[in-house]
């Protein structure tokens, strides 16, 4: 059962952050960023990730989803980004999985029956590979960087984890 893998923007900066972007490939195969986020985070802006996401581009690590994202449904209150990988979801026939942080956005992929997974998940799924001697020191990283995940989704991805 092929299942297509859509990356937003807060979990390529956020894994980029923990070195984390390698782990993408054998987690989930192939992962599409859409082209509204690629914008996004390779801007061109000068900023400390876009050179990890660009060679992580470079090695086929993300692959830019080569279609033009759908129009519809309409989701107003949610950002580029986000739209565009709840519509390329929803328009992909077969099951789909979004990395997503954003709370809204995260709501909305999940009521139109998206699968979501996050920064913090990503970061278990690889303490729980042995691919990282420790989540918590993943998550310090991303705090020392600015970089915020809610205190109860840490202490559930720490204790599914054993930490």
């Amino acid at each position: 059962m092929a299942r297509l893998v859509l990356i937003d923007a807060s979990p390529l900066i956020g894994l980029a952050r923990v070195d984390g972007l390698g782990w993408l490939r054998p987690l989930f195969g192939e992962v599409y960023i859409p082209t509204e986020v690629r914008d996004e985070v390779l801007a061109g802006s000068g900023a400390a990730d876009e050179p990890s996401i660009r060679t992580a581009e470079a090695a086929g690590i993300l692959r830019v989803w080569p279609k033009p994202s759908p129009a519809q449904p309409d989701l107003p209150d949610l950002d580029e980004g986000e739209s565009a990988c709840i519509r390329i979801g929803l328009a992909h026939d077969g099951p789909a999985l979004l990395l997503m942080d954003e709370r809204a956005g995260r709501a909305v992929a999940q009521e139109h029956g998206l699968h979501v997974a996050g920064t913090a998940g990503v970061i278990g799924m690889a303490r729980s590979r042995g691919w990282i001697p420790s989540a918590r020191a993943a998550f310090a990283r991303l705090h020392a960087s600015d970089f915020r995940i809610s205190a109860s989704v840490i202490e559930t991805v720490l204790r599914r984890v054993g930490e």
